[in-house]
C-alpha cells in the first residue's frame, strides 16, 4: 500500500524569505502540495512558488474574493477559514491529508510523516499536533519551550519555571498551547477551524495525537520581531482582547500586555521578554529539569537555497 500523500495550507502575510523558508521547510519533509494563499499583493512570493511544482499559490485579490462569490473578509481569521475551504477542495485527490498552519509554524516529525499518518486508525478524521514555542538566542541552535498536555501538570510546572509571570501563563507560552491539526481530505462535511476540525456536528471525530511530531512556533523568536508585532497582535491578532485567560483567575494576554505598558513601557515588555521568551542559560536549565527543552537546527537558509535556488 503506497505511503500517504500530505500537504499545507496557509494564508501567508510575510516578506518573501520568510515565505519561500515556510515552503521550502515543509518541501524538505516531503509535503506533496503546499496550498499557500498570499495575502497581499507579494508577486515575488508568488512567482517563486509558481514555479515549483509541489507549490500551488493564490493571489488573494478581489478577483480571487469575487470568483467565491464574496467580499474580503475583514478578520483575518475569517480570511483564513475561507482559504481553508478553498484548499480542502482542491487538495481532495491531490494529496490524502493537509494540516492548515501559519507561516511562523513549522512541522518537526522524528520519523518521516507519511509513516505517521499511515499508522492512524481509519476512525481518525484528524490527528492533533503539539508546539514548542521558540525561544530567542544567537544561534544557529534554535531552543524551544514545550509543555504538558495535561492541566493540572502544566500549571504546576509553569508556576515553578516562571514565578514572576507564571500565574498569567498557560504552560509560560504566549501563543496557542492547543497545537494544530492535519486532517484527512475527501471527507463530506469537514470544515476546517484554527485549532480544530468538525464534521457535521462532531468536533475531531477519532482525533489522535502525532505524539513523534512537534510543531515548531517562531512566534517571539527575536525581540525586534515580537515588538513590532505587538501592536497589532493586541488589535486584531493573538492577544486581542475578546479572547480568554489561559488558565482561571489569570488576566487574558491583552490585559497582561495593557497592564505592562501601562506601568512601565517598552522597558517592562522588554523584561517580561527577557525572563520568558529568551534563551537565558538559566530558563533552559529549568526547562530542561522538566523535559520541556527542544533543541533543533532549522536551516532554513540552506533549505531555501536548495528548492528556491537564487532567491
Amino acid at each position: 500500500m503506497a505511503a500517504p500523500k500530505w500537504g499545507i495550507v496557509a494564508t501567508i502575510k510575510a516578506p518573501v524569505t520568510e515565505v519561500l523558508n515556510f515552503a521550502a521547510h515543509h518541501l524538505d519533509l516531503g509535503a506533496h502540495r503546499l496550498f499557500l494563499y498570499l495575502d497581499d499583493d507579494n508577486r515575488a512570493a508568488f512567482d517563486a512558488l509558481k514555479a515549483h511544482p509541489k507549490c500551488r499559490p493564490v493571489m488573494t485579490d478581489d478577483a480571487y474574493w469575487r470568483k467565491l462569490g464574496m467580499k474580503r473578509r475583514v478578520k483575518h481569521q475569517s480570511r483564513q477559514f475561507e482559504n481553508a475551504r478553498h484548499a480542502y477542495d482542491r487538495a481532495t485527490g491531490q494529496v490524502d491529508w493537509l494540516a492548515h498552519i501559519d507561516v511562523d509554524e513549522f512541522l518537526w516529525p522524528a520519523t518521516p510523516l507519511a509513516g505517521q499518518l499511515a499508522a492512524l486508525p481509519a476512525t481518525c478524521m484528524g490527528a492533533r499536533i503539539r508546539p514548542a514555542e521558540a525561544l530567542a538566542g544567537p544561534g544557529p541552535v534554535t531552543h524551544f519551550k514545550a509543555c504538558a498536555p495535561d492541566r493540572p501538570t502544566r500549571d504546576r510546572q509553569t508556576a515553578g519555571i516562571w514565578p514572576d509571570y507564571g500565574a498569567h501563563l498557560n504552560g509560560g507560552f504566549l501563543s496557542h498551547v492547543a497545537g494544530k491539526m492535519i486532517y484527512r481530505t475527501g471527507v463530506e462535511g469537514l470544515k476546517v477551524q484554527i485549532h480544530n476540525i468538525w464534521v457535521g456536528d462532531d468536533m475531531n471525530p477519532g482525533e489522535a495525537t502525532l505524539t513523534d511530531t512537534m510543531l515548531l512556533h517562531m512566534h517571539a523568536e527575536s525581540w525586534d520581531s515580537f515588538r513590532r508585532a505587538l501592536d497589532y497582535r493586541l488589535e486584531k491578532g493573538s492577544y486581542r482582547a475578546e479572547l480568554k485567560p489561559g488558565r482561571k483567575g489569570a488576566l487574558t494576554m491583552h490585559e497582561l500586555f495593557g497592564t505592562l505598558i501601562a506601568e512601565g513601557g517598552d522597558e517592562a515588555i522588554r523584561r517580561f521578554y527577557d525572563r520568558v521568551c529568551t534563551a537565558s542559560p538559566d530558563l533552559l536549565d529549568r526547562l530542561d529539569s522538566h523535559g520541556l527543552l527542544h533543541s533543533h537546527r532549522l536551516n532554513l537558509d540552506s533549505k531555501r537555497e536548495r528548492h528556491f535556488p537564487g532567491i
